[in-house]
């Protein structure tokens, strides 16, 4: 009769299941799971073999170690920095000088014989307690790649053995309160993918920052992935929507294109770092096509554990591309475990309450704000002068930072990206980090106090001083239903995820200057007469636009991707696209501006709107922003994604409109599903409504542009402010005119103006006219939902 599995000293990824956890650890298990279970549909998992905890302890027991390592550790401090390195140190040399059972040597060596058709072998440690929801050990022992031969394989064995004391692990487990033999250390040995002539990486099931579940984010970079684990270069991201990923290709909202300056590869024997050659840099490591098949494997591995644990269970995922036989593998998966405990009811806000000129900028990790005493460290040798609640600079963090990380306010590191190791700690302690600075290290001090912010999106802003910010929560349970649809307006889409949680029906007004200042930051015609160009204006466009042979595609790309992920956190519900209602002295802002735009005395009256798409001087660079919304539409499957028309003076200028959006592929006769919509926002709106309800889908009110045109004032100056009021009789009058007409018709009426957030009786009286929805800014989302709610039940 065979032996249990818990009485053997190697498990095959073939034998082991996910609830072999205590046999195997957590990676290994999970490696077998996938092994077994999703292989025969067609993802490719490395085969291999466990080293199992039974072994672990076989080998501590025979050579006596577990006696030593406990009188190594007694009476340890792990606040002390010197105190846990000097006994960490210890207890791995015991473990190191300590010679392995013969009867496990044969084992491990039989099996890597029959295991080794290729160059080498990874090995990776698999603690039995790792991975837990709330206990993330990930990171926390070694891996080592591209292991040749019987004996090096036995070596590299017993090191990760040891690694279950290195000084992170050791602090870690009595932070946790895991006893240090309660925890048991199995060994992975798994084929090596040979990514080293290609690429590998990381993926998420969920988005990292903010937990919206409705994205797979997938790193990537040349070479072996523990640079991209570690957080040691800055990799290509990729973001994929799920809901489409059925539809075929379908599904990528983003790309963004990382410096990727070095890569590891194998050496005769183990690793070496090299610089990846500038032509390869300006290239994305994966293609389209790599990227939905990555997305699609995510997926379909986050359901089936899922499934298997009764509960979303998001993954992180490690993969790799093998560039002999170019087939993607998955290497690694372990729940992703910082959301998977994340109370769910409450949703904190971090509001900064003033506005500050920022020191650096990077990668915000995390929603909150903190502030604390900068203490800037070079080396890990001297994390020892750390002091609780100061906030972290550095270079880069790896596991041996984490003693000093976990008594940290914040964190700011030069390098990394969102999946660095700075960045992945930083998010299950729950502080806020910004990574990828490039300077922080150069322009923060010791001692100074300072602020890291990483409230507003996908930047992090660190300001000097101690900046004043507030902390709203909301109960996401205690929200009533209303018959109005509340929506929410979004302007830069990195708060798209962020605001996702908002128990909202779509945007009502999501706004494509933002996009165009923030991601894009040079004007269309630009672009469009690049060749034209010289000098300074095309050196500026060279530094953005990078990679892009036909810069007017890198317009419509980036105008896509920032729609797209407006439209995929609020999906399906609707999301109305307000097309570019810059003015002219704002679109000479940007780079090239002043080549293309005349100066007037009043802009905000001036060439803006509908009458700039159909002027034979800016008709192009409409067509681009058509075009980037067919893309959402067509390419991405955001079919929610609705366009509205602003400051359109007549019904002819519509007419010309739609007729332009036709050509570009916004065409409502092919594509039924397509409404247009057009903004209310000058009394010609309100006067001829009538025939702009024949051509338009429906009316957005405006109410800041219709109170200024109404009551004769420029908003942009101070003067007349008392009077400047949607409370003026005038102005409801229209706003309820309009209503009225829209639901004559049949057409939708919302609002999408500043009013009801800002005046509370406003809103009752578009509740009492029967508005169909009310967009608000996210802020005054919770108050206003409550608010109508009341008013319904009054009415």
């Amino acid at each position: 009769m065979g032996k249990s599995k818990q009485e053997k000293f190697i498990l095959w990824f073939g034998e082991v299941r996910i609830e072999d956890v205590p046999f195997v650890g957590g990676k290994n298990a999970a490696l077998g799971e996938m092994y077994q279970e999703l292989v025969p549909l067609g993802i490719h998992v490395p085969n291999g073999f466990a080293i199992t905890s039974y072994a672990y302890r076989y080998f501590l027991e025979k050579a006596g170690l577990a006696k030593q390592i406990k009188e190594a550790l007694r009476g340890l401090n792990t606040r002390d920095m010197k105190d846990l390195q000097g006994r960490g140190k210890a207890v791995r040399q015991i473990i190191l000088k300590a010679e392995l059972p013969a009867e496990l040597q044969k084992e491990i060596t039989q099996a890597y014989e029959k295991l080794g058709k290729r160059l080498g072998v990874a090995v990776r440690s698999s603690a039995t307690a790792e991975d837990l929801p709330g206990a993330s050990f990930a990171g926390q022992q070694e891996t080592y790649l591209n292991v040749v031969g019987g004996k090096a394989v036995l070596q590299a064995v017993k090191k990760a053995m040891a690694s279950l004391f290195t000084d992170r692990a050791i602090s870690y487990r009595v932070d946790k309160g895991f006893s240090h033999f309660d925890v048991a250390l199995s060994v992975g040995v798994q084929e090596m993918v040979r990514s080293d002539k290609a690429s590998s990486g990381v993926m998420f099931t969920i988005d990292t920052e903010t937990g919206f579940d409705k994205v797979v984010i997938i790193n990537s970079s040349y070479g072996l992935g523990e640079m991209v684990v570690q957080g040691k270069v800055t990799p290509d991201e990729f973001v994929v929507f799920k809901p489409v990923l059925e539809q075929a290709n379908k599904g990528i909202l983003e790309k963004d294109l990382g410096a990727k300056k070095q890569k590891m590869i194998y050496a005769e024997k183990g690793i070496k770092k090299v610089q990846v050659p500038e032509r390869a840099r300006k290239k994305f490591s994966l293609t389209d096509e790599e990227v939905l098949q990555l997305a699609r494997w995510g997926v379909a591995i986050e359901k089936h554990f899922s499934a298997k644990h009764s509960r979303q269970e998001p993954m992180d995922i490690e993969w790799a591309k093998d560039g002999l036989s170019k087939k993607l593998y998955i290497v690694q998966a372990r729940p992703e475990t910082v959301h998977a405990t994340a109370e769910k009811n409450v949703y904190k806000e971090y509001r900064l309450k003033e506005k500050k000129v920022p020191l650096v900028i990077g990668m915000a990790v995390g929603t909150k704000i903190a502030t604390g005493k900068a203490r800037l460290i070079e080396h890990a040798k001297n994390i020892g002068n750390f002091q609780k609640g100061e906030i972290l600079v550095t270079e880069i963090t790896d596991p041996d930072w984490e003693p000093i990380m976990k008594i940290a306010s914040a964190i700011v590191t030069d390098k990394g990206g969102r999946t660095s190791h700075a960045a992945i700690v930083s998010r299950e302690l729950g502080i806020p980090a910004i990574v990828g600075t490039g300077g922080s290290t150069k322009k923060l001090r010791t001692g100074k106090t300072i602020t890291v912010d990483c409230s507003s999106g996908d930047e992090g802003m660190v300001y000097a001083g101690a900046a004043k910010f507030k902390i709203i929560e909301h109960k996401l349970d205690k929200v009533p239903e209303t018959k109005t649809h509340v929506m929410v307006n979004i302007g830069a889409p990195d708060e798209a995820f962020k605001n996702a949680y908002l128990p909202v029906q779509g945007v009502g007004l999501g706004r494509l200057e933002f996009i165009i200042n923030s991601y894009i930051k040079i004007h269309p015609n630009a672009l469009i007469n690049y060749k034209k160009l010289n000098g300074k204006v095309k050196k500026q466009i060279d530094a953005l636009v990078g990679g892009y042979a036909d810069k007017t595609q890198f317009y419509v790309d980036k105008l896509a991707e920032g729609i797209a992920k407006i439209g995929a956190a609020f999906w399906p519900h609707e999301v109305i696209i307000r097309f570019s209602d810059f003015k002219t002295n704002e679109y000479r802002q940007l780079i090239g501006g002043e080549l293309y735009e005349p100066v007037e005395q009043n802009p905000m009256l001036g060439w803006r709107g509908a009458s700039r798409y159909y002027d034979k001087r800016f008709r192009d660079a409409f067509g681009l922003e058509c075009e980037a919304l067919e893309k959402v539409r067509e390419e991405m499957g955001l079919e929610n994604i609705t366009p509205m028309v602003p400051f359109c003076r007549t019904p002819e200028e519509g007419k010309k409109v739609l007729a332009l959006m036709e050509e570009h592929g916004l065409s409502r006769k092919q594509d039924e599903s397509l409404r247009v919509y057009v903004m209310c926002e000058i009394p010609s709106n309100v006067i001829r409504a009538d025939e702009f309800l024949e051509i338009f889908d429906g009316m957005s009110i405006g109410s800041n542009d219709l109170t200024q045109l109404a009551l004769g004032l420029d908003r942009d100056s101070g003067i007349g402010r008392t009077i400047a009021n949607e409370n003026e009789l005038t102005v409801k009058h229209m706003v309820e005119m309009v209503i009225a007409k829209c639901r004559e018709k049949g057409k939708y009426v919302g609002i999408c103006g500043q009013a009801p957030s800002d005046y509370p009786e406003f809103t009752k009286f578009l509740i009492e006219r029967g508005i169909e929805s009310i967009s608000l800014n996210p802020d005054a989302v919770m108050p206003t939902i409550m608010q109508i709610a009341k008013l319904e039940k009054e009415n």
